[in-house]
């Protein structure tokens, strides 16, 4: 399975364009991590000894809020196809403390591994999985068929007998059955399935704090199998739901959980990404008096997450997983503290330092109109599911950026994300009433930016609650 699907592969110039589709400016930063996904590729192609000698180059973003740098990781990950998990340093406490342990964050890597393995394979087998849905759901349709696949008695009471078996529908009525499954001719009809309930037992939901998070999900695992521990109910759903329970089942029941996990626990090894957001958090403040007080608890969370960067082996539920090739990505303002406040063997693990730069009006421009996610066109396309065009002159997106840059510059600088704060003032009111205005275009000049958010802009006060 490892060999059938192969992570694309691009240069750095392309991974550069492809970031530059998405994020305005922060070349420095696109720089970085685009020679660090080709890195990955290639140690592959160098011989097996060297290989595992050869260790990824972590990087430390630095830079305020809103500029990017989670997007630039998320969108990397993405484009290597890559397991991608985001953790907040601040959230960490050392060992002996209640909180969460570092370890989690690799845990947390296994589990979108997984998931993203799994997904690959269940798209593999959807078209098996959606033709022997059709069959399951004719014969149930027909009236001939139980409404799920025998699993066993599950329960301290002995199963009921099992139903006497139901003649098979011939390939001539089946294949009519399925005609009109797909024409849609069937989707008022009912059909009983049984249906599983997810969930855990009340007391597991309880286990946190250190080392308990992976002995929650191991006996969550452990109890799920236990006789009682399985709930299922039957219910009445037409058949368009039915046809899409049935999907999920085959589809789940098609593909080897086995091969997934064993693919997933390489492909984390190998190509997992880990973002450690807010490092600074944990930085021991300048001048704060090193030794005493917070300090000593941020230094012992420094010296916990150090063995995860450096290679370590941590035990998850799916099996042991090595860090030696995972790609740290740390990220922090560094407003009070500095990057030399990290403690010396942390800031080694981190060899490659970049800045990214505060948002100038112009980027803000930049950012309303040219990416291909942009808020522009997010705005348009949403209002546009009710008949409501909008339709942006340059002055007004111009009055927009201006509006967030003052803002920024009198208040708290967030960055990009101030532009979604003035985006729903401004269109609070249209956003609201579109659904029964019915059909319309809506042009949005400066002087409309002007007028819905004037009463806002000139009140600091009330602007730093609302914009």
């Amino acid at each position: 399975m490892s060999n059938a699907r192969k992570s694309p592969t691009f240069t750095p110039r392309e991974v550069v364009g492809e970031l530059d589709r998405y994020i305005v400016g922060q070349n420095a930063a696109k720089r970085a991590v685009a020679i660090a996904l080709r890195n990955r590729w290639r140690r592959q192609q160098v011989s097996e000894d060297l290989r595992d000698e050869i260790h990824p180059k972590n990087i430390i973003m630095i830079g305020p809020t809103g500029v990017g740098k989670t997007e630039i990781a998320r969108r990397l990950a993405k484009l290597a196809q890559a397991p991608f998990v985001k953790v907040e340093a601040s959230k960490f406490t050392e060992v002996g403390y209640v909180g969460r342990d570092v370890e989690s964050m690799v845990r947390d890597l296994v589990e979108s591994a997984i998931a993203l393995v799994r997904d690959e394979e269940m798209e593999r087998v959807r078209a098996r999985a959606i033709e022997n849905a059709e069959d399951r759901l004719a014969q149930l349709l027909s009236g001939q068929a139980p409404a799920s696949r025998p699993t066993g008695g599950m329960g301290f009471m002995a199963p009921p007998p099992p139903p006497p078996a139901a003649p098979r529908l011939s390939d001539t009525e089946r294949d009519k059955l399925r005609a009109q499954l797909r024409a849609g001719t069937l989707d008022d009809q009912e059909v009983e399935l049984e249906t599983s309930e997810g969930g855990s037992p009340t007391f597991l939901r309880n286990f946190s704090g250190q080392g308990m998070e992976e002995i929650g999900v191991n006996l969550q695992d452990l109890f799920k199998n236990m006789p009682g521990m399985s709930r299922s109910r039957r219910r009445k759903v037409r058949a368009p739901e039915a046809f899409k329970l049935l999907e999920q089942e085959e589809a789940a029941r098609l593909v080897d959980t086995e091969r997934v996990n064993r693919e997933a626990l390489v492909r984390a090894e190998h190509s997992g990404i880990v973002f450690i957001d807010e490092i600074d958090k944990i930085a021991s403040r300048e001048g704060g008096g090193k030794g005493a007080g917070p300090d000593v608890s941020r230094e012992g969370v420094q010296r916990d997450i150090l063995p995860i960067v450096e290679g370590s082996t941590v035990n998850t539920k799916y099996g042991q997983v090595k860090t030696d090739h995972m790609l740290f990505i740390a990220a922090g303002a560094f407003h009070v503290s500095k990057p030399s406040d990290l403690i010396p063997e942390l800031q080694g693990r981190f060899p490659i330092r970049v800045e990214l730069e505060p948002l100038s009006g112009e980027d803000l421009v930049r950012i309303l109109r040219e990416p291909r996610n942009s808020l522009l066109r997010q705005y348009t396309a949403l209002l546009d599911t009710e008949g409501v065009h909008l339709d942006f002159s340059d002055e007004a997106v111009l009055e927009i950026a201006r509006i967030a840059q003052g803002v920024n510059e009198r208040t708290e600088n967030i960055g990009a994300r101030r532009l979604h704060t003035v985006l729903e003032r401004l269109l609070d009111d249209v956003s609201f009433s579109a659904s029964e205005q019915g059909p319309r275009t809506l042009f949005i000049d400066a002087a409309y930016v002007r007028e819905r958010l004037a009463s806002v802009v000139q009140d600091e006060d009330l602007s730093r609650y609302i914009l």
